[in-house]
């Protein structure tokens, strides 16, 4: 899917398609419905002049997957860089086959589709793929022609190989509303339009349900096929009430099954708004697939919080899931003919966003398929042993006793009167951030070890949090009209910094709220020497009211997300901050 951004920016994700698997009762094993027929829609053209082409037996008859083989990028910026070999890719493929799965997406036709497909042919691999072009913006001449590259790629690797290539999609959630790379829709119906002319295989985009619950009619009349993407899972964490995916009046034993059962509830009802969208067009016959869903098995620090989401059991439990919904779907005629499951391997680059593979970044298989082969046989095996009640599910939040000392205090040299040292904490950074304790010359008022912060920025910015790794939340309802307070030091630091904190509530919704602090905002100053910053508590909860002080996570958030502090995207050369003394007080 495209990048949704995280909780401060989006991110997005890719596609992986689960077919009629061929192994009984396996995640990835969906039984077939029958050949290539029409499967009760009609062959019809698409609009009056152009014919329709049927999608192939092989595209619903194969379990598939989305495919990337990045494996050591830490940021999108080193992409580029990062070398992909066949040996890498012939590797990636067969840990793929091992499970089950016949059928790869790749979501460009330049980075390394080319290698991919000679992997396949060179080593007589069965496996067919749905090729990809992605296309960005058009916002000047060289963005056209960078884009017409790409879809050149594209037909080009669809005629070399024809046997292999059995469909392909123009575009990834470039025009739901929300898309960070969104392309207007007479460019992407021109695009589409250009390839299909071009090949023979059927051709479609991938885009989110929002998307074809509204789709423009110049779109529909273009594609071979709709390729719809739902994710309630992560929907629950931009609207926490998308549906009941707590389903808290449920029995606990039971509590994990019935949060699947209704994220699978979700996940239909959001295809059926992309069915009535082409309905509303009387294209209610065009069909239909899963572009992309799947599962989170982590909850990875700095992404969207994924809490009692999040697991590698609840990653299975909806995937077997999705197996009875393709069965019944290519029986259907209004049912998705294939779903695409988000994804086969981790990307390391994608940061909070990662976390969604059927292997970890380090080719080791996920509870989700490891039942499909033998563990350090077929392939290595993920640590952790699990048996379905190891399920996570919503929980009430643990009420602690308020913190009732004077001062609650996160680092610091000197005691002071009346006051808690917070215990069991950890520093831990987005972004890149570098962080040290030292003692080098620069003692503050609290005395000479302070913490030495390397912001090392990715595109969006940088930041470091102060928090309990195990969840333990602390009540801090004390000091709802107390101050965050701590000493700073920088030479020179450019423009705004962020001071942030977050809280969980009764319903598990982690809260955010952070204030954007400039030279001369509470006490803050970047002239060289040490100063004392003292923000109301207040004060965050004016920018976010539903913060609940009884349940703090993240004590303390120093940041610089530039779309925030007002600098330009990719800003380097930021020189390192100091702080001390850091401590909240009545």
């Amino acid at each position: 899917m495209t990048p949704r951004l995280p909780p401060a920016l989006r991110r997005a994700r890719s596609l992986m398609a689960l077919a009629a698997l061929v192994l009984t009762g396996s995640v990835l094993a969906l039984a077939g419905c029958g050949g290539g027929g029409s499967g009760g829609y009609t062959e019809q053209a698409v609009s009056q002049t152009s014919e329709r082409r049927l999608l192939p037996s092989s595209l619903m008859t194969r379990a598939a997957v989305n495919y990337s083989p990045y494996r050591t990028s830490a940021n999108a910026s080193q992409l580029a860089n990062e070398v992909i070999t066949p040996a890498q890719v012939l590797q990636d493929l067969r840990l793929v086959q091992a499970t089950g799965i016949g059928t790869i997406r790749l979501f460009s036709s330049r980075a390394f589709a080319r290698t991919v497909l000679e992997v396949i042919r060179d080593n007589a691999l069965d496996l067919k793929v749905y090729l990809g072009a992605y296309p960005n913006p058009v916002t000047d001449a060289a963005a056209e022609a960078d884009n017409l590259a790409e879809l050149e790629a594209c037909i080009a690797l669809a005629k070399d190989f024809p046997d292999t290539v059995v469909a392909v999609s123009v575009g990834n959630e470039t025009m739901v509303e929300w898309s960070a790379h969104k392309i207007a829709v007479a460019d992407m119906a021109r695009y589409i339009k250009h390839v299909r002319d071009a090949i023979t295989q059927p051709v479609t985009t991938d885009d989110n349900f929002l998307f074809w619950a509204s789709v423009p009619k110049s779109i529909a009349e273009v594609v071979d096929f709709a390729a719809v993407h739902v994710y309630p899972f992560l929907d629950t964490y931009y609207n926490p009430s998308a549906y009941d995916w707590r389903q808290k009046a449920v029995a606990e034993p039971q509590r994990a099954q019935a949060m699947i059962d209704a994220t699978l509830t979700e996940a239909k009802s959001q295809f059926e708004r992309a069915r009535q969208g082409l309905v509303k067009l009387n294209l209610g016959s065009l069909p239909m697939l899963i572009g992309e869903t799947g599962w989170a098995a982590v909850d990875t620090a700095g992404g969207p919080n994924l809490a009692f989401r999040a697991h590698p059991v609840n990653q299975k439990l909806y995937l077997d899931g999705l197996e009875s919904w393709v069965q019944q779907g290519r029986q259907d005629a209004q049912g998705p003919k294939a779903i695409f499951i988000f994804q086969a391997f981790d990307e390391p680059w994608k940061q909070g966003d990662d976390g969604w593979g059927l292997f970890n970044a380090q080719r080791q298989a996920r509870y989700a398929v490891q039942a499909l082969g033998t563990c350090g046989v077929t392939w290595t095996c993920e640590a952790g042993s699990y048996t379905p009640a190891d399920a996570t599910k919503w929980v009430q939040p643990t009420l602690a006793p308020a913190v009732t000392a004077a001062r609650y205090t996160l680092f610091a040299d000197t005691a002071a009167a009346d006051e808690v040292f917070a215990t069991g904490l950890r520093w831990d950074p987005f972004a890149l951030s570098g962080y040290r304790e030292s003692a080098s010359g620069l003692a503050s008022g609290d005395g000479g070890v302070y913490l030495e912060i390397s912001p090392n920025p990715l595109d969006y910015g940088w930041g470091l949090f102060r928090y309990s790794g195990s969840g333990v939340l602390e009540n801090l309802s004390g000091f709802a009209n107390g101050r965050l307070n701590f000493q700073v030091h920088s030479d020179g630091y450019p423009g705004k910094i962020e001071v942030g904190i977050t809280t969980d509530t009764e319903d598990r919704d982690i809260q955010e709220a952070f204030l954007q602090v400039g030279p001369g905002d509470h006490g803050y100053c970047n002239s060289g020497g040490w100063c004392q910053v003292s923000i109301p508590v207040s004060a965050f909860l004016a920018v976010n009211p539903k913060l609940d002080l009884r349940y703090v996570n993240f004590r303390f958030i120093i940041a610089d997300r530039f779309s925030f502090t007002g600098k330009p995207l990719n800003y380097t050369g930021l020189p390192v901050l100091n702080i001390d003394d850091l401590h909240w007080s009545r």
